[in-house]
């Protein structure tokens, strides 16, 4: 009696650890037998989920339970990846509700709403737990999603909120990655908005666009009340900043920029930011904004 007792305590603290979910080799390494297995399915202490995997105390699970329960479903060595590692991140929505798993084994395991993925392995660096569920990371999730574009960039958007990726370590995954699926459209997405281009090469692109707005040429790197700016149009009293870097701007950095246009603000200037890839991809976009600026004139009255 005592045994059995010891083996539910054990059986119900690792339950616990698994959002719920055991499976019957888990159980059996626990001390209990096959019919001591059946007769809690029975008795509805335990639920099937899949084939060789339980719900624990009631048949309903949370989200993580089941994509707890799938993981395990699929045998040693899987882990959530694709869409269901995406939700588990909090980077997408799901599409449905169709669990994704990658697993290392030669033939993929068949369960009735699991999408399996065969690899042959998974790198260390390419696996991690989130939640105690074993899943790709958020760089190997971002490169499985098979996704538009518009929605590949609000995932990496939505990792980068989350501090769960910053450019460097992203770009140089990708790098270690090349040629494998998925690398080529997340490289593209990366290097439109992580763009950066030395001064001379901003200068060279950013002018031109502001001569086609109709506005004269620019001071470059002005000091201006104490900050030094990229584009500065005295006659018109409008201030062009640029941020070479889209994704992951620091609390520190973003707080220093509001400082900055707040300051220039308050003493009657126009400031426009532009990031580096909209000066290089999206000329017409800056040129129209330039336009509508350079027609409004200066904002405050001029000297006699």
């Amino acid at each position: 009696m005592t045994g059995s007792i010891e083996h539910s305590r054990r059986a119900w603290a690792l339950a616990r650890r698994q959002h719920w979910v055991i499976t019957r080799t888990q159980l059996l390494d626990l001390g209990f037998t096959d019919k001591a297995i059946e007769w809690r399915v029975r008795e509805g202490r335990l639920h099937v989920t899949w084939r060789g995997v339980y719900a624990v105390g009631r048949p309903e699970l949370t989200r993580h339970g089941w994509l707890m329960a799938a993981v395990l479903a699929c045998g040693e060595g899987a882990v959530l990846s694709h869409d269901s590692a995406a939700e588990l991140w909090d980077i997408r929505i799901p599409r449905n509700q169709l669990i994704h798993v990658s697993v290392t084994r030669s033939s993929p395991v068949r369960r009735r709403g699991i999408q399996t993925y065969r690899r042959p392995s998974l790198a260390a660096e390419d696996v991690a737990t989130q939640h105690g569920i074993p899943t790709t990371t958020p760089t190997r999730t971002l490169m499985d999603l098979t996704l538009h574009p518009r929605e590949l960039e609000a995932a990496v958007n939505e990792a980068d909120k989350l501090d769960l990726i910053d450019p460097e370590s992203l770009r140089e995954a990708l790098e270690a990655s090349a040629g494998q699926p998925g690398v080529k459209s997340l490289r593209k997405l990366l290097d439109r908005h992580t763009l950066l281009l030395t001064d001379s090469e901003l200068e060279r692109r950013f002018v031109p666009i502001a001569n086609r707005a109709g506005l004269p040429p620019p001071q470059t790197q002005a000091s201006l009340h104490g900050f030094r700016v990229d584009f500065y149009w005295p006659t018109l009293d409008l201030v062009v900043e640029t941020d070479g870097l889209r994704y992951h701007r620091t609390p520190t950095q973003q707080a220093r920029d509001r400082v900055r246009d707040q300051a220039l603000t308050a003493a009657g200037l126009t400031v426009l930011r532009f990031t580096h890839a909209q000066v290089r991809y999206e000329p017409g976009y800056v040129e129209r904004i330039l336009r509508s600026a350079g027609s409004s004139g200066p904002r405050r009255p001029r000297a006699a």
